[in-house]
Parts: C-alpha cells; sequence; structure tokens
C-alpha cells in the first residue's frame, strides 16, 4: 500500500524547522548548556550564542543589536510592546489605537488595557483589509501614546501602509508598534525607513523554533518591564535565556535574509498560479484581502454554498493541510473576526480556506492542492443545503 502524498500548506499557522537551524541549535542541547549569565567558560559559550542571534535578527530588519529584546514568542513581544508602553507613558496620555482586523494577541490585550482604564479606538478598515489613513488621522489626539497596526494581516494576506502610519503617529508624538509576525522574512523591512518603533516577530513563523520570538525597540523608546526578577534582556524581560531557541531563531533570522528575494520571487508565482486556477475553475469562488498588497504567500478564498470545517477536513482526507483562518482561533466555531471586519456576513465567513505557501512547497504541490480543492469544493456543493447556482448575495 503506497503511502498517501501529504502536502503542507498551512505555513501561517506554523513552518517546518529548517534543518541548518536544528543543526546550529543542538551544540546548545549538548556541550554548550551553560547558563548566560554564568561567568565561566560554558556560560560565555551560551551569552555569545545570544549576542550572534541579536545580531542575526537585528540585520533581518535593519536594526542595531541593542534594539533586540528576547521572548517566548510573538504574543509575549505584543503584549510586552503594547502593556509596556501604555504603563511607562500613561501620565501622558491614555488613548491607544488599533485595528479591528489585528491578531488576538494584540486585540485581547487591548481589550484588557481598557478594563485599566485606558481608551482604545478600533479602526475600520475597507473591503480588502486595509486601514484607512484618513480615518486614523481623524481619531488620533494628543492624548494618543500608542498607534498598533499589523505590518500584514495572518488570515487575508493584506499588507498595511505602515510607513504612512508610523509618519502619522510621530507628527502627533505618538508610539508606533507593528505585529510583523507574517511579514518578517517574506517581505523586506527596514525599521528605520517604515517609522516603526517597536516591532514583534516569532521564531516559529520563518523556519526556526517554537517558544521564541523578539521584540525590536528603537533606542530611546522606553518600556515598562511585565516580568521581574534577575534584570535579564537589559532589564526588559528576566528569566533564564531559551538559548539554544534564541540561537535557532538567529540562524533562522540569518537564512530568511540571505533567501528573502529567491522565497519571495518562488513564492508570489506559486500564489497567483493558485488564486487563478481557483477563481478561473470554481464558480462562485472569491479572493479575500487585498489583490495585489498581500503577502507572496497567500491565497485566502471563500466559496459560495461551502462550509470551511468541511473542506479543511476534506482536504486533510487527500493529504492537504491549510486553515479556515488564524490557527489561534480555528478551533473556535465564532466567525473570524477579520472576515467580518471586511463586511463578509456569518455564512459567507464560514466558507472561507486559508492557503500559506511555504519555502518547500512547489509547483506540483500548487497542481494537486489546486485539482484536490476543485473535486471537493464540486462534491461538497452536491450535498450542501446551502448551495444553488446563480449569483451569491
Amino acid at each position: 500500500m503506497s503511502l498517501m502524498r501529504r502536502i503542507y500548506m498551512d505555513n501561517a499557522a506554523t513552518t517546518q524547522i529548517d534543518p541548518e537551524v536544528v543543526e546550529e541549535m543542538v551544540p546548545y542541547f549538548k556541550y554548550k548548556y551553560g547558563n548566560a549569565s554564568s561567568l565561566h567558560s560554558f556560560g560565555r559559550e551560551a551569552y555569545e550564542g545570544i549576542e550572534k542571534a541579536r545580531k542575526q535578527v537585528a540585520e533581518l530588519i535593519g536594526a542595531s543589536q541593542n534594539e533586540i529584546i528576547f521572548t517566548s514568542g510573538g504574543t509575549e513581544s505584543d503584549n510586552m510592546a503594547i502593556k509596556g508602553i501604555a504603563y511607562k507613558y500613561r501620565e501622558r496620555g491614555k488613548h491607544i489605537i488599533t485595528s479591528q482586523i489585528e491578531h488576538p494577541a494584540v486585540l485581547e490585550t487591548c481589550n484588557f488595557l481598557e478594563s485599566m482604564g485606558f481608551k482604545v479606538t478600533y479602526l475600520p478598515v475597507d473591503k480588502y483589509g486595509l486601514i484607512d489613513i484618513e480615518s486614523l488621522t481623524k481619531y488620533i489626539t494628543k492624548d494618543t501614546i500608542l498607534i498598533t497596526i499589523m505590518h500584514a494581516n495572518n488570515e487575508i494576506g493584506t499588507i498595511e501602509p505602515v510607513r504612512e502610519i508610523g509618519e502619522i503617529a510621530h507628527e502627533m508624538g505618538a508610539i508606533f508598534h507593528t505585529d510583523a509576525v507574517q511579514t518578517v522574512g517574506k517581505i523586506p523591512i527596514d525599521v528605520e525607513k517604515l517609522n516603526i518603533d517597536l516591532l514583534t516577530l516569532s521564531g516559529h513563523k520563518i523556519y526556526g523554533p517554537k517558544g521564541v520570538g523578539a521584540l525590536y525597540k528603537k533606542d530611546g523608546v522606553q518600556i515598562q518591564p511585565l516580568i521581574h526578577g534577575g534584570g535579564h534582556e537589559r532589564g526588559l524581560r528576566s528569566g533564564t535565556e531559551n538559548v539554544p531557541g534564541i540561537v535557532g531563531l538567529g540562524k533562522a533570522a540569518e537564512l530568511s535574509k540571505n533567501r528573502l528575494t529567491d522565497d519571495s520571487a518562488k513564492l508570489t508565482v506559486l500564489r497567483d498560479k493558485f488564486i487563478n486556477r481557483v477563481l478561473s475553475e470554481i464558480e462562485e469562488s472569491f479572493l479575500n484581502g487585498h489583490p495585489t498588497k498581500r503577502l507572496p504567500n497567500n491565497a485566502h478564498f471563500r466559496f459560495s454554498g461551502i462550509e470551511g470545517e468541511s473542506l479543511i477536513l476534506s482536504l486533510d482526507d487527500k493529504g492537504i493541510a491549510a486553515s479556515t483562518g488564524s490557527a489561534c482561533s480555528s478551533k473556535k466555531l465564532t466567525p473570524s473576526h477579520v472576515l467580518m471586519a471586511i463586511g463578509l456576513n456569518e455564512i459567507q465567513a464560514h466558507g472561507s480556506l486559508r492557503i500559506s505557501l511555504g519555502r518547500n512547497n512547489t509547483e506540483e504541490d500548487v497542481e494537486y492542492a489546486c485539482d484536490s480543492l476543485i473535486e471537493v469544493v464540486n462534491r461538497l456543493r452536491e450535498i450542501s443545503p446551502l448551495w444553488r447556482k446563480g449569483p451569491s448575495h
């Protein structure tokens, strides 16, 4: 009996760790296992591994080495940035601006701050998921201390105008944070040129290990620490460092920087091939997100008369891993807040599919996945009470 073909197309949820990253990490499990705060040679080896990684991460985003703080991942980095600014600058103002389509790590943190007496404005987006710059200028005031807008949306892949957002923030004396978990390693990032003060990134989205991430904090920007203790990470994030994880993140960042141009070009071609086949060969199929201002690896569809969970499970039966939306909330049966924010109704939102391609995907993978998707959609529609031919409403 032959083994079923398995194709992974859920790289926005997590990526396969690169073999070179594993190779870089192994010595820090086996031989260089010292505590980076210790003065002996074992400790110095661990410390040197961390500082090398700090430089590698900084170079990926155009930052200085001393501007990188290591964390446990994207969620912690978002919390550190948003709460850290709120607590540090609360005497100056208590207003924060974000968007309706942020990752839960941002939205839930903002909700929490509202319960602590902060005022949060949740900006609407257009049908493509783009922030309206005019609405930002309308809501920003002298009391605004922080604007936190994601670089690109994790579900629909729309890339936001972060340079302009940062410019407006700085004109009004506000600090600008962006969750760049989905863009780091996929599109070029220069924190200086993009007017970014704080940036969140995560290891497992760039072929690195899970459980490690970083926060870029521009020199001069102050944050209140969330975790107190021995004063690690310049007193901003106490706790013995996850040395192998940090080393792995550093190597993943270096590889991403070296491969960014080639990866992006290859993924864009595969993405467009996938989108063109689906939209031309499946009736009543629609692309969610911006047609051009989107991540090179993201294709997000909705299909009339289809229920998303059935679609995912049917594709899984064919060995294809995809998702209905964010992995952090994929087990919840409530419709995606992102899809509702771009104007879809609950039925449309539930009929969605996110394909997120990765470095290892091939043209053959795309052809097989498209063939399978066409077959699955047609089969599900035959048994769906929601499906009827004709224009969707």
